[in-house]
């Protein structure tokens, strides 16, 4: 059974080929969360978050570029992107804990960004959590 963990981490996969331009990951969704072993209680999870982020995309993006210190939203990675559009929407839209949601955004962005990506996803989240 796949964690939650796990869900966000293909959650951030969705919406990294989204970035990508792949407009149909919509269509897609239960097939790519299906070849990743997310099932049951976790598929519906990861699903609406992704339906969560895709709703509300516009107001999180928002929230991330008002937190950008000297940094264009445009520049920023497509997984560092796909991670904070996730948490933006966890911490604006969800009852989860906002500490909850940033240490899950920063053990993603170390398993898929760089190295400088955790501190700098660490600081955008947290100031939009405290924002909130």
């Amino acid at each position: 059974m796949a964690t939650r963990q796990q869900a966000r981490m293909a959650v951030v996969s969705l919406l990294y080929a989204y970035d990508l331009g792949n407009g149909n990951t919509s269509e897609h969704s239960n097939e790519i969360l299906e070849e990743k072993k997310i099932r049951n209680k976790q598929k519906d999870f990861a699903l609406s978050l992704y339906e969560g982020v895709m709703e509300h995309i516009d107001e999180c993006d928002k929230a991330i570029i008002a937190h950008l210190k000297d940094w264009d939203f445009e520049r920023l990675g497509s997984i560092e992107r796909a991670t904070l559009r996730l948490a933006a929407y966890e911490i604006l839209f969800t009852d989860l804990d906002a500490a909850v949601v940033i240490n899950e955004a920063v053990e993603i962005t170390k398993a898929f960004g760089t190295e400088q990506s955790p501190k700098f996803i660490n600081g955008v989240l947290d100031a939009i959590s405290k924002d909130k």
